[in-house]
């Protein structure tokens, strides 16, 4: 039994790889009992060599991720500069300026052609040559630049270049956070299907589960599915990640944020240990940072833009300041000055599931066709409003956050926060539905008293966007900060006059000290 899990151990310990790179014909290891033989890790009984009680092929449990010979670089510094990109890790394979001169094999170079693609964008242009050199990577860009081609095109070639084992498991696994984004992705990875011949399938909640698992059966190369409704179909054993070599994590803050860390990491542990992990972000909270560390090991971190929360600067960003019973009528205001304007697509945010119906039956009473969108309703309602307003047969959605992340509907002019979100980070997804691809944008936020601890925050996010701060925003910070100084100063004082200092480290009086009057 011990022997069985020896190999395990020497697997989690990368202590194999090391060995076979050095050993090229016979290398003797601890006590007598291991050994290496060319491509085989034999486990003896004894000290004898006759008596051996097992063989490993390292041909089944290691594999070459490196695809292509990639340079390392050195003679981008200016690119890096001009593009502001900052690399995090070593041997940094050198950015893709264009797709003639990438080191794509001709069917991809080819595909992009096709699809009319001539110039990477920042993060695909580091993102490919990191993928495909066979390094874990973590991309960290705003939304809109680009992302999903940046992983899905190395997948591809990961599945053409490099022979998996038999299985009808997915060899590559993309998670996303939501059903809206997995559709999303999906439908750029069907592209590849009748061009490449790669089997495509998204999995996700809310819809039947009989399709999706007999299309899993079936047999999958690429598998994008929310972290829930994958971990249904792995523990009922209607698919395996026994040969998913290849991993991507889709806006992971997100699907940290709705709690399915539990799920992620119970997905990863059924991922074999020679894997690939990429992970794609527009931030980087110390959550994602834990889990990548947990999970990538040594890995390659591309920032384009500023590492610190930051905005779209194509986005100009308004903030109104009011009381909480005047914010139906100033974002009636909001509307009318739009549709002065000339009314574009229009996406309006709310916090709660609730308020996106009647909000939107508000703006159909005043003229304003709009249509809700939020957890509550069905697969089939999501995907009909979302066409509608992307096809242009209404122009104004309300939503929750459900559409805060991967929704890319071309032509949104503005975003609306009735609402300010839970966190900074949410309020850079939501205003990033527009100002997409170079395109500029408009977003206007209510905030109320409600919401003064969020103030602080969004002054830097501003600054970072050569935007005007407004002196209501910084008096509405500063306000906050001196009524929390306030809050604090009254509950030293009361632990002050009940005998608790924070100087002493004896806070508490000895019984003998206590008056009759102490007990009651």
């Amino acid at each position: 039994m011990a022997l069985n899990i020896l190999p395990v151990m020497f697997l989690r310990r990368n202590g194999i790889k090391t060995l076979f790179q050095s050993a090229k014909h016979f290398q003797k290891l601890q006590q007598n009992q291991v050994y290496v033989v060319k491509n085989e890790i034999r486990l003896y009984s004894s000290k004898n060599v006759k008596n051996y009680i097992g063989i490993l092929k390292t041909r089944d449990i290691l594999h070459e991720k490196k695809y292509y010979s990639v340079e390392t670089a050195q003679q981008d510094l200016d690119y890096y500069n001009e593009h502001n990109i900052t690399i995090i890790g070593d041997n940094v394979p050198s950015p893709y300026r264009d797709i003639e001169n990438c080191d794509f094999p001709d069917y991809i170079k080819t595909f992009l052609k096709k699809q009319g693609l001539v110039k990477p964008t920042i993060i695909q242009s580091q993102g490919w040559p990191v993928a495909l050199s066979g390094k874990n990577l973590v991309g960290i860009a705003q939304t809109g630049t680009g992302k999903t081609l940046a992983y899905l095109l190395p997948a591809v070639v990961h599945i053409k270049e490099k022979q998996g084992r038999r299985s009808k498991g997915p060899r590559v696994l993309v998670l996303a956070p939501t059903r809206e984004l997995a559709r999303q992705i999906e439908e750029v990875a069907k592209e590849f299907e009748t061009l490449l011949n790669v089997r495509c399938l998204c999995i996700h909640g809310g819809a039947n589960r009989g399709p999706q698992a007999a299309a899993l059966q079936e047999g999958v190369d690429i598998l994008i599915a929310t972290p829930g409704r994958l971990n249904d179909f792995i523990n009922s054993k209607t698919t395996t990640l026994t040969r998913c070599t290849y991993v991507v994590l889709d806006e992971a803050d997100r699907m940290l944020d709705m709690g399915f860390e539990p799920q992620i990491r119970e997905a990863l542990e059924e991922v074999p240990y020679e894997r690939q992990i990429l992970m794609f972000s527009a931030t980087w909270p110390k959550e994602v940072e834990h889990l990548a560390k947990d999970y990538l090991g040594e890995f390659i971190q591309v920032n384009v833009g500023s590492t610190e929360l930051s905005a779209n600067h194509n986005i100009q960003q308004n903030f109104h300041i009011c009381e909480q019973d005047e914010k139906m009528e100033k974002f009636k205001e909001i509307m009318h000055e739009i549709s002065s304007q000339g009314l574009g697509k229009v996406l309006v945010f709310t916090n709660t599931k609730r308020f996106v119906d009647t909000l939107a039956l508000t703006l159909k009473r005043n003229g304003w066709p709009a249509v809700g969108i939020h957890g509550d309703k069905t697969q089939n309602q999501r995907d009909a409003i979302i066409n509608r307003f992307r096809n242009g047969n209404t122009n104004i959605l309300v939503a929750t956050d459900v559409a805060a992340r991967g929704l890319d509907v071309d032509g949104v002019t503005h975003v609306i926060n009735y609402d300010f979100p839970n966190t900074s980070e949410d309020y850079i997804h939501r205003i990033g539905r527009t100002g997409r691809l170079q395109n500029k944008g408009v977003s206007h936020t209510i905030l109320t008293e409600d919401d003064a601890r969020h103030a602080k925050s969004l002054i830097p996010v501003l600054r970072e966007a050569n935007q005007v701060v407004p002196r209501e925003l910084e008096d509405m910070a500063r306000n906050h900060n001196i009524s929390k100084q306030k809050e604090y100063q009254i509950k030293y004082n009361t632990k002050r006059s009940y005998g608790f200092n924070p100087n002493k480290r004896n806070n508490f009086r000895s019984r003998n000290n206590y008056n009759r009057y102490d007990r009651y």
